[in-house]
């Protein structure tokens, strides 16, 4: 299985692109957030982040593997992630990955199905189902910080359930959302890695 591949850019279509690899080139599908950052990088030695799918009919007898590119694992990660909604496939993410997933996780959280129907191919039910699926599950993607000039975004340094937990408890505790993201972004700023919800509430609430 690959899971990076770097190449020089041949050419970028409209879903896909071509990287040359050696003397071998390569057709590599891509969201359309990840052809925006390319499509001026002709020529250009790029690193991606890959994942595989099948795609066909297998009553058809015919399966062809594709590699799907991103420009980074944290890019990939939501992508499984958003794939993991029912009747959300591949395919439809692919097509529906057309803003930053910061943006998306954000709007997940905030469970705020109308701006999810933004997205290109999904419909109200299909929104309140990611909703539903992936509200617990986005916190670290929503609390990233936006990509740099090379694409990458800063990490979050934190276990996911932590995070997570640790933005529930500022819930139940009467904050609203925005006011959570807010001090969780600031307990992250310095970078400290938090091995237990306690340890992040407690930092959280020493803040001045």
């Amino acid at each position: 299985m690959i899971t990076k591949i770097t190449g020089c850019v041949n050419r970028v279509l409209d879903d896909e692109i071509r990287l040359q690899v050696g003397p071998l080139e390569y057709q590599i599908l891509v969201p359309e957030i990840v052809r925006r950052a390319l499509q001026h990088r002709l020529k250009e030695e790029i690193t991606l982040h890959t994942g595989h799918y099948l795609d066909g009919n297998p009553a058809h007898g015919r399966m062809v593997p594709r590699l799907i590119g991103f420009q980074t694992e944290a890019e990939q990660e939501f992508f499984d992630l958003f794939c993991t909604v029912d009747k959300v496939g591949v395919k439809k993410a692919m097509k529906a990955f057309v803003r930053p997933i910061k943006e998306i996780a954000d709007a997940i959280q905030r469970q705020d199905a109308k701006w999810l129907t933004t997205l290109p191919g999904i419909g109200a039910a299909t929104a309140e189902q990611i909703v539903a699926t992936l509200r617990r599950k986005v916190t670290k993607f929503a609390l990233m910080a936006s990509p740099g000039p090379s694409g990458e975004a800063a990490p979050v340094n934190v276990d996911a359930n932590v995070l997570e937990d640790a933005y529930q408890a500022l819930l139940s505790v009467g904050h609203n959302p925005h006011e959570a993201r807010e001090r969780l972004d600031k307990a992250l700023a310095g970078g400290m890695k938090y091995k237990s919800v306690e340890d992040m509430l407690m930092a959280i609430y020493q803040q001045k």
